[in-house]
Order: structure tokens, then sequence, then C-alpha cells
């Protein structure tokens, strides 16, 4: 049998390659990451790393907890629930955002990855403390993070391709479609084709869209709790 050099076994560490897997993934997409492709990255036969990964769904599945791994989940704090609440999800599109190409598969090791397991208990903590039931507080969870997932995933242009220059060809393409549109029929989409296509700030396309699911949230909120949450916010203002 053919034995790894101790500076081989250090490359084929499962959180390095995992590291490696997700680089790759990142440039060129899930269906690039194979075991073969990886074992020719770290110099080995891919059956080096089959003493790691059985099928390319556990490479995957390493790939989606290295990046879940990120997580910084915000400690408890004296804040109002929808504010805590706002801080985790911020933090988790923040581990989410360098990986559009990879992020859907914090879909599927979302209840599976240590760090999103604690945000994840976290989050329905600070749901039931709202006035949610469990039951709800787990369905309303779930339906936040996989609309977060989406916001990342749907990133407009971060999945163009990579090249700048195509990138930037595709995109122009793009707002020259929006803006060949009548502007009688359509004033609005013509007047913002620059926006639709890719917004002004990526920073404030997050934000706003992390705020519309906390407010949805607020929103479906049992009538007796949210009217105590409105009082409080009030009061919150006046002081």
């Amino acid at each position: 049998m053919a034995t790894i050099s101790k500076e081989t076994a250090k490359r084929l560490d499962p959180e390095k390659l995992a590291t490696s897997a997700l680089a790759l993934a990142d440039v060129e997409g899930l269906e690039a990451v194979t075991i073969r492709r990886l074992a020719q990255q770290h110099e080995v036969t891919p059956m080096a790393l089959y003493r790691h990964f059985s099928d390319k769904e556990e490479l995957l599945a390493a790939i989606g907890d290295r990046m879940l791994a990120d997580i910084d989940l915000p400690a408890p704090n004296d804040d109002r629930w929808d504010r805590q609440l706002q801080a985790i999800f911020t933090n988790f599109v923040a581990a989410l955002r360098p990986h559009p190409k990879v992020a859907q598969l914090a879909m599927f090791r979302i209840l599976r990855c240590e760090a999103s397991l604690e945000m994840s208990e976290r989050a329905m903590e600070l749901l039931t403390e709202a006035g949610f039931g469990v039951d709800d507080a787990a369905e309303v969870g779930r339906q936040s993070i996989c609309a977060l997932i989406t916001l990342v995933t749907m990133e407009p242009g971060a999945n163009e391709v990579t090249d700048p220059i195509a990138r930037e060809d595709a995109l122009r393409q793009k707002r020259a479609a929006l803006g060949a549109l009548s502007p009688r029929r359509y004033p609005l989409i013509t007047s913002a084709a620059d926006t639709l296509v890719c917004p002004s700030s990526t920073d404030r396309y997050y934000e706003l869209g992390i705020e519309l699911v906390v407010a949805g949230i607020r929103g479906v909120l049992p009538d007796r709790h949210r009217k105590d949450d409105t009082s409080a916010g009030t009061e919150g203002i006046r002081g």
C-alpha cells in the first residue's frame, strides 16, 4: 500500500481540503468541484481523497459546513428581540456573501453544522420571546433563512462571468434590453434600469433585504404581541 508523506498529509487535512474546494467553487461553481479535480489541485490521486470523502455529496457537505463555520454569532444583549434578530441575520448573510455560487448549500446544511445550529437555536429563542409559538417560530425561522440565502444566490451580477470585461458586457446588454422598452408603457422600469440590473450599492442591497425580512416577521406576529412590540418601540423612540 502506498504511503503518504507528512507534508502531503498536512495538505490533505479535511478542513484544508474543504477550504480549497470552496475556493474552487467560488470561481467556477459547484459543478466544477469533483474529487478528481480537487486531487489534481493537491497533486495526489483521487483515492487519497476518498479517505475523507466517500463521494461528491460528502465533499459538498464539507464545503457547506466550511462556509457556515464563518458565522459570527452575536452575543445576547438587552436590545429588543427584532434588533438582535437583525444582527444575527446580518452576520449570517456576511458569512454567505463571499460565496454566491455556493450559498445554496446552506439550505441543506443549516441544521447539520454546529455554527448554524447555534444560530438557529438563538433565532428561535428570540422568535418565541417575541410571541411566536415554538412551531411557528420554526416555520418563520426556516422561511427567513431561505429568503436570506436567496438574497445571496440572486445578488444581481454576482453570478455573471468572472472576467471583468465580459461581466460588464453582459450587464451592458441587460441595461440596453431594459432601456429599449417603451418609456410610455414602462416609465418606472426604464428610469430605474441601472438599479434593476445591478444595485448602485451592494451593501444597501443586503441591508434592505435583511430589513424587509425582519419587518415581515414583525408583520406576522400575533396581534396582541404586535401591539405590545409597537408600544415598546414607541416608548424607545420617545425616550
